[in-house]
């Protein structure tokens, strides 16, 4: 199942042409997702053993537990996040024939946890192409009291809107910019397992606090169009990003390392 390419219907294609964000339900059998999920938690909970209590964080580090590049540390979980099936859904939602891994991430709300504040992913990726977006894939039931993420529809084609990156000034920052510019905000709201939502780079997008006692762990995997290059980084979060995810290229080179692989392409 996850090595079949997943049929994208022409009305999806739209509306994420259109708003920057579209939900896909029934992407992958539950039981899919339901015997990745202890693999990925696992390594989620390695690189985030030493993470300091909730209380003791930021805004920012209220938001989630973060963990990152998890394909390379578990067999199962390289084969979830090199799925075939979810980078088929990348592609036609570009239009491109096709897509990259930029880099996958577990974001695991824990029960308390605090609200995201609004943002745009693209803000942190050295890249010269617009033609990005991220897979959102909850690992168990979002309720409507947890809640999916909040997007401001048509924000992508606005570009990079030159906020910060995620933190109590970007919440202030990018409401503001929702309001005067009259963005419609929608959520997608309760979600199944096996139901994911696709936004592009530059979409603005936020999530709630979580008020539940359950955690909310959601995997989520990066693509970019094959062929886009590596940009000029703009500022140390973008320098971060090119050691990390980019290591060994430059600026003006194809963004193609061995952290990059090609997971996806149409066949002409």
């Amino acid at each position: 199942m996850l090595d079949e390419a997943f049929d994208v219907e022409a009305s999806l294609v739209e509306a994420f042409s259109g708003d920057g964000h579209v939900c896909v339900r029934g992407l992958v059998p539950p039981e899919i997702v339901e015997a990745a999920r202890p693999a990925i938690e696992s390594a989620a909970g390695e690189r985030t053993k030493h993470v300091a209590p909730l209380e003791e964080r930021d805004t920012y580090g209220k938001a989630f537990l973060q963990a990152a590049n998890l394909w390379k540390l578990d067999e199962r979980v390289r084969r979830f996040v090199l799925a075939r099936r979810f980078a088929s859904v990348a592609a036609a939602l570009l239009r491109v024939d096709g897509v990259r891994l930029y880099h996958d991430q577990a974001l695991i709300k824990e029960a308390g946890g605090g609200v995201t504040p609004w943002h745009q992913d693209q803000r942190y990726w050295p890249l010269d192409s617009d033609a990005t977006v991220t897979m959102w894939l909850p690992l168990v039931n979002v309720t409507a009291d947890v809640g999916s993420m909040t997007f401001a529809s048509g924000s992508h084609h606005l570009g990079d809107l030159c906020g910060p990156g995620i933190s109590d000034d970007s919440e202030a920052i990018f409401a503001e910019a929702v309001r005067d510019r009259g963005l419609r905000t929608t959520s997608h709201g309760a979600l199944a397992v096996g139901d994911a939502t696709f936004h592009a780079g530059w979409t603005l997008h936020r999530a709630p606090a979580n008020p539940s006692g359950r955690h909310r762990p959601v995997m989520t995997v990066i693509y970019f169009a094959d062929g886009t290059r590596v940009s000029e980084p703009a500022d140390e979060l973008q320098r971060f990003d090119l050691a990390v995810w980019l290591k060994g290229l430059a600026p003006g080179d194809v963004a193609a390392s061995d952290r990059n692989p090609l997971l996806f392409r149409r066949a002409r």
